[in-house]
Parts: structure tokens; sequence; C-alpha cells
């Protein structure tokens, strides 16, 4: 189907604008594309009027193909030259759904009141338009309120997850932070335990003194100086002002270019000794005054306030720990002093030799109430003496004396082994109640070739024959002097030919914790048995030593050990005085 229309005036371009739009409609065209035809339609019928002259619309429809392919209707607009319609200057063309229905140009109105209304009814389809237009309008300002709102919440959303993602942040800073704090702190503490029991494991004030740089070098310091207020040589060189007014005060010092900002230490300048270095100077306090002053330099990384705190703890108890040494030291002084002031030169005597050996316990005031005593009593006699004092210290020192004492006054009246025992038992039974000894006592004379000895609780002496034989003389002994038991100490003999020897010692020469006392007085008969006479008689003070030897390879010293050796010879040659201490 072909329809033309000439077009020449307004009228003529409205039946045709007319024309299109019944045409495409009866065809089923969409409202949209029947509006989208129809408005570039009136465009092109617009700007034709306006070049003038005469114009040819052509409207041709074709229907749809037999295999189902939509029909088209085309919309050319021609200009009118020499009479004839030229090449189309504008086409366009829409797809048809449904085939039409006859609508063509011969009924368009041709009255003004018919035209009229058709013309107007024409915009129908852009009426439907623009209603959905606004409709769409609608939909679309819905849709965009929705989507603010939606977005609206988004940004909420994420503004609280920003805010939980910086809890969560800021959480696990502190977290990670009171972690590193609690392990500093742990560390801190573990120095300063480890530290704490270094310093009070010796009472060698020196050794504590040495200590000191060893513990805080590389970690807490890079330099440790140490000031003890009575060090008379250590007092002759400069010290910082800082140290002084520590010393001085009692209070921690800081000197540098800026302040410390350290718990209880007070900021000072910079030391004239040391300008470019930060010192810390910390008084060691005891209970009356300070012992002295620690001066550190800052390791690689400076103090912070905790470190002030546990140097300040450390130096306290370092301090405490210097004190106690020292006292330790003096007081084991005067112990050790008391003890050799009570340890006499042991007699001469034709035929007898003696070598005598006392060593104190490696720990503690290195005195005890171990003791060894030979002296001659009237008669020509010898009285060899080897007893013990139960305790350590000043107390068994001085109970020791006592019984020594009183041990010779009865011996110038006379008496035998026991007699003298049992006197000294009751002695010391009114005397110290609480406080026991054990003894045991040898008597020789040159008129005799026996040899009377008596033991109360004590272990019993060891005799090597001329010939090496060896026997303990374990005769039942009494019981300890001093307990509340009245006792009557029995006298026991023994032959004692020429060439023999008599070793008298203490338990701490014999016992170990492990084993008991057997097996080493088993060890001390095997040594003894080990010598030879003649040695006995050239060197019996060699012969002590070589005795003593193998006895205390393995023994961690724990008591002390007295030994006393009786040798008769044939020259009667002593080999001199016979006390040694180690």
């Amino acid at each position: 189907m072909t329809d033309t229309w000439k077009i020449a005036t307004v009228d003529d371009a409205a039946r045709a604008r007319i024309a299109a739009a019944r045409l495409a409609a009866a065809h089923g065209v969409s409202t949209v594309e029947r509006t989208r035809l129809v408005t570039a339609l009136s465009a092109q019928l617009r700007q034709s009027l306006v070049k003038g002259g005469s114009w040819v619309m052509t409207l041709h429809g074709t229907p749809s193909s037999a295999d189902g392919g939509p029909g088209r209707i085309t919309v050319a607009l021609a200009a009118v030259a020499n009479g004839s319609a030229g090449k189309p200057s504008w086409q366009a063309s829409v797809a048809v759904e449904e085939p039409g229905h006859g609508e063509s140009a011969a009924r368009v109105p041709r009255d003004r009141k018919a035209f009229a209304d058709a013309l107007l009814s024409a915009d129908e389809d852009t009426s439907r338009i623009l209603d959905r237009l606004s409709e769409q309008e609608q939909l679309v300002s819905f849709h965009r309120e929705e989507l603010h709102q939606t977005n609206q919440g988004v940004l909420a959303l994420h503004a609280e997850l920003d805010a939980a993602g910086l809890v969560q942040r800021e959480l696990f800073a502190a977290e990670r932070a009171a972690r590193t704090e609690a392990e500093s702190a742990r560390r801190r503490l573990t120095f300063l335990a480890d530290a704490s029991a270094a310093l009070t494991a010796s009472l060698n004030h020196e050794e504590i003194l040495d200590r000191l740089p060893q513990l805080l070098v590389p970690g807490y310091a890079r330099s440790v100086d140490v000031w003890l207020l009575d060090d008379d040589v250590r007092k002759r060189s400069p010290r910082p002002a800082a140290a002084v007014a520590a010393a001085r005060t009692g209070r921690p010092q800081y000197a540098a270019d800026r302040p410390g900002g350290l718990p209880g230490v007070d900021d000072l300048p910079p030391s004239a000794l040391h300008p470019d270095q930060p010192l810390l100077c910390i008084p060691l306090p005891t209970r009356h005054a300070p012992l002295g002053v620690l001066t550190l330099t800052p390791p690689e990384d400076p103090w912070g306030p905790d470190d002030a705190v546990m140097l300040v703890e450390l130096a306290r108890r370092a301090g405490t720990a210097i004190d106690h040494a020292q006292r330790f030291e003096h007081n084991r002084d005067i112990a050790e002093t008391l003890q050799r002031a009570l340890l006499t030169d042991l007699p001469t005597t034709p035929g007898l030799g003696l070598a005598a050996r006392y060593l104190p316990a490696t720990h503690g005031l290195n005195i005890g109430g171990d003791w060894y005593d030979a002296f001659k009593q009237p008669d020509g006699g010898l009285v060899a003496v080897m007893g013990d004092v139960t305790g350590h210290g000043l107390r068994a020192a001085v109970m020791m004396s006592q019984l020594r004492t009183a041990l010779r006054a009865y011996a110038v009246d006379g008496g035998t082994p026991g007699q003298l025992l049992t006197r000294l038992h009751v002695f010391l039974h009114h005397l110290q109640p609480d406080l026991y000894a054990t003894a045991v006592i040898a008597r020789f004379h040159p008129d005799e070739s026996t040899v009377t000895w008596a033991a109360a609780g004590h272990p019993p002496p060891v005799l090597r024959t001329p010939g090496g034989g060896v026997r303990v003389l374990d005769a039942k002994p009494g019981a300890m002097l001093g307990i509340p038991l009245h006792q009557e100490i029995r006298d026991h003999t023994a032959e004692l030919p020429p060439g023999s020897t008599l070793a008298l010692y203490t338990d701490g020469l014999v016992e170990r914790r492990a084993e008991g006392i057997d097996p080493g007085i088993r060890r001390l008969a095997e040594a003894l048995g080990a010598q030879r006479t003649v040695d006995l008689d050239r060197d019996l003070e060699g012969a002590a030593d070589r005795i003593l030897d193998p006895m205390l390879r393995d023994s961690q010293r724990d008591d002390d050990v007295c030994l006393l050796l009786c040798h008769v010879g044939d020259t009667g040659a002593h080999p001199g005085p016979g006390r040694s201490t180690a």
C-alpha cells in the first residue's frame, strides 16, 4: 500500500501528519514509536514549509513476510521540481507487528471543524507519552528516594564499620601495648629476682661489687661504678657532683642536659666530669645511712620510669647484701682471730711426736666448737685432747675455750682420762645445760709402753702399729658431755710400742651426709696404714698432710676438721709446732 500527499500549505502538512499518525496507529505501532515517528515528521514538515515550494509525502506500508518477519511503514518527504518529486530528502520507517485496517489519506476530513478535531486528536499519543513519562518520573523519584535512603543506610553502615574498625584497631594496639608492657615488667621482675639471688649468694663484699657490673651491663647500663663511702682507696678518685648529692641526701640523682622524668629521682645539670653523657646516681642504702653510691651511664635505649624503679630497688638490695657481707666478714675476722688464739702450739716431748691440723668449714663463720690440745701433767705424763662442742659460731667457740681451760685446770690435779672427762661432764652440765660436747682424751707417759684413753660420745681413736696394721679403738665410750645423765666414764688401755701412731680426730673428717661415719673411719684407717713408719718418724707433719688429702678430696667441708697424730718414735725428736689452719 502506498499513499502520497502534496504539501504546499500548512493545512496540507497537517493532513499529511494526521494521515501518518492514523496509519501507524492502524498498523499497531506502539505509542512511543508512533510518537517518535510523528514528531520527526512534524519537524521535517515545518522545515519544508519554511523553505517553501511544493513537497510530496509518501506513505508506504509493507505487510509481514511469510516467514514471520515484521512489516514496515515508511514515510518519505521529497521536494517537487519541474512537476515531479525528486529524491526523498528525508525518510523514516517503523516496524509493525500486525496488518493495517485500510486507513488512507482519503479518510482525512476536509471540513474545518472535523479537520481541527483530527489535528488536535493527533496529539493524544503525545499526551499518553507524557502521562507515562509522568508515571515514570514518579517511579524514578520513588526509586531515587529509595536509593538515597539505601545510600544513607550504606553510608551509616560504613561509618559504623569504620568506627568499629577504629575501635578494634585501638583495642588491638592497646592489647599489644599491654602485652609488651607485661613482657617488659616480667623481664624486669625476672632480672631483679635473678640479680638479687646472685648478690645474696655471696658473703664476700668484693665479689658482690664485681657482680654488679656483670649483671647490669649491657642491658641496663653502658658502664657501672660503685663507690663505697668507707673505701679509702676508691675515695681518693674524683666523684661526680650527682654521686656526692646522692650520698648526702640518700635520694637518687639524674645529671643530664635535660630532665629525665624518672619517678623518685632528682634532676641535676650535666656532670662536669662527664658532660656528654647522662648519669644516674643511686645510693646504696643500709638501715642507718647510705653505704655508697651506684653510678650508671644509660644503655642504648634510655631508661624509662619502670626501669628507674627497678634500678632503685636493685640498689637497695645490693646495699643490703654488701652490708650483710661486710658484717659477716667483720664477725668472721673476729672469730678466726679467736680461733687462732685458742689453738696453742703443741708441746715437745722426748719420744713422742705430735702433729695437728685444724681446717675450718668452708661455709659459715669459719669457726666452730672443734678443738685439740696437748699439755703435760705434773707427773711427766702428756695429755692429748680432741673435742667438739655442738653448734657453730662464737657461742660454741667461747664454750670450747671454757672447756679447754677447765680441762687443763683439772689435769693439774692429776687424774686419768676417764676421770677428767667425768669432771668435765659435770662442769658442762651445770654451766650450760643446753649445750653438749664430745671429747676423747689420750694419756701418754714416758715410763709406760701403753696409752690410756677415754671417750665421751666421740669418734674412736685409730691406732697404727709399727708393722703397719691398723685397729680402731672402739671400746664402748661414755655418753656426750653435758647431757642430763649421771655417768662415770671408763678408761681403756692399749699397747703402744715404739713406731706406733695414734690418730685423734673430729667427725668433720670422717662423716659424710650420704654415708654416715663408719665408711669415713675405714678410709682414715686405710690412709694411716698406708704411711711408712720411717716417714712417720722423720716427717710427721708431712704425714698429716698426706692423710688429709685423700680424706678431703671429695668433701664439701660443711664442718670443721681436726686431726691430731701422736707418734711414738725411737729418737724422740718432734718435728716442730703442730698446728695448721687453712
